[in-house]
């Protein structure tokens, strides 16, 4: 099997935080036949080199790449699929997500069929798909059963006769290739994410492998644990990889989750640098639909190239056990407040807009075990719902934090105060008494320049009074100019 070198270092992303709907949609809400030109548009007109193919929570088409080849047969004869651009499927995890366990398989089947595509249309042996993205990781076993499943089961049945003196599956219906795929660990739960070196060594061990991804989320730990817990987290995380990659033969290629809002990453096409600066070490990172549909397309073009043009360097040097001592302070309080507003969340969510015909994994809030029986929406509504009230999350739990903490905390989290600064823009300071009378002392002691926006604000007011008179305004329509303002779903 012949596989590309070239490691991908911008991942278009199916995650639905755009307020624009995209110019070819059919819909408020991309799905189907939309998502197949969506991954053609990214690639030939955005200059994405990579595309998740989402097989998470709704009906996955696994015919991708003989749609984009047959459809779009012109662009991709001099873009080579496997080689020049990526698609890359996240699918379920079945250790985690029953009831989506059996799309894993389905995924996994459909490999080889997209090999024998590309085969007849580029007449050569190279995979157009070889990597899956496995969520919620928690373990090497997790990695080793999707590896060993595709390798045995779904390649591996070829050699079987039907019967004695019959012939093969392989002699009647063709081989199966590729031979091995590279599964990529998505690791999103803090511990799993502190761990995540000493799982990739684990899964490692026993394989020969040349370079392996590692996907570290950074919008779930944001809303699980809070917007500085979120940073430090990651940090460690990338620090901990560089080791391991210093001590075995493997090279490791790290990608970041990221979204538009500060909260879920800040990545927008004007602040490119600015994360790339923070997250030096990774070598991919994710562009999700707001960056790409919110923004003019020429903008976004410019800042793809920037973040293709700049190579990764060596991970930031942290404190490890003076970033947890924080996060473990400030995600209990963050934790205690966003408990409190949990039923004003939960009611703002109803109004926001869903953009994509699809439904997220469920992560740690979604269990009610987790924090005393509480449940919320998923990231992307969780923080519109939030802004929308003029509440940005990225306040909640500050005041957690004394004088000594924010000293150390601007030394690590590079960019903090420009994170805050185009937060506490959409800041409402009439919300902050839904939370804590604190809360109002915490970001005053930050001592930042910042302007708020009186429109958004007015809009928030609305929004805040429409909810306590249950009046019949249209909420959802005063939520999408909000988000307009703000260049940014949630």
């Amino acid at each position: 099997m012949q596989t590309s070198t070239k490691i991908p270092r911008c991942m278009s992303t199916q995650h639905p935080d755009n307020v624009n709907v995209p110019f070819f949609a059919e819909s408020s809400e991309l799905g189907g036949e939309d998502e197949i030109q969506e991954a053609y548009y990214v690639f030939s007109h955005l200059g994405c080199d990579e595309q998740m193919w989402d097989c998470e929570g709704k009906e996955v088409d696994n015919f991708v790449v003989k749609k984009l080849l047959s459809k779009y047969d012109l662009y991709f004869k001099d873009h080579r699929i496997g080689k020049d651009v990526f698609i890359t499927p996240r699918v379920p995890n079945p250790t985690v997500e029953k009831e989506e366990a059996k799309i894993l398989l389905e995924t996994l089947e459909s490999i080889p069929r997209s090999f024998d595509t590309a085969k007849l249309f580029y007449g050569d042996d190279i995979p157009p798909i070889f990597e899956v993205i496995l969520p919620m990781t928690a373990s090497a076993k997790c990695l080793d059963r999707v590896y060993r499943y595709y390798r045995d089961f779904v390649v591996g049945k070829q050699v079987k006769a039907f019967k004695r003196g019959d012939i093969t599956i392989a002699e009647w219906i063709g081989r199966f290739e590729p031979e091995r795929i590279n599964v990529i660990p998505l690791f999103e739960e803090l511990d799993h994410m502190l761990n995540a070196h000493k799982i990739t060594r684990e899964y490692l061990e026993d394989k020969e492998i040349f370079h392996q991804r590692v996907f570290l989320a950074r919008s779930d730990p944001a809303m699980n644990y809070g917007f500085i817990s979120a940073v430090l987290i990651n940090k460690i995380a990338l620090l901990r990889l560089q080791r391991l990659e210093e001590e075995i033969t493997v090279r490791l290629y790290p990608i970041i989750g990221i979204g538009s809002v500060p909260f879920r990453g800040g990545f927008r096409p004007e602040t490119v640098e600015r994360v790339m600066d923070e997250y030096p070490s990774v070598q991919t990172f994710t562009v999700q639909s707001s960056f790409k549909y919110d923004n003019p397309p020429e903008k976004v073009r410019n800042a793809i190239e920037k973040i293709k043009e700049r190579k990764p360097s060596k991970a930031h040097e942290v404190d490890e056990k003076r970033c947890l001592e924080i996060v473990e302070k400030y995600s209990k309080e963050y934790r205690n407040q966003v408990t409190q507003l949990a039923m004003l969340i939960n009611e703002m969510a109803k109004f926001v807009p869903s953009r994509r015909k699809r439904k997220l994994h469920i992560g740690l809030f979604g269990y009610s075990r987790s924090i005393g029986g509480v449940k919320l929406p998923r990231a992307i509504t969780f923080t519109s719902a939030l802004y929308s009230i003029g509440l940005p999350p990225e306040v909640l739990g500050l005041n957690a934090l004394d004088d000594r903490d924010l000293e150390f905390l601007r030394n690590v989290f590079v960019h903090f105060d420009d994170s805050m600064r185009d937060a506490l823009r959409y800041l409402n300071p009439d919300s902050l008494g839904l939370v804590h009378a604190d809360l109002k002392k915490a970001i005053s002691k930050l001592d930042l320049d910042y302007e708020i926006d009186e429109t958004h604000r007015k809009l928030t007011c609305e929004m805040v009074d429409i909810l306590r008179h249950r009046s019949g305004k249209d909420m959802s329509e005063i939520l999408v100019r909000a988000a307009h303002l703000r260049g940014f779903l949630g």
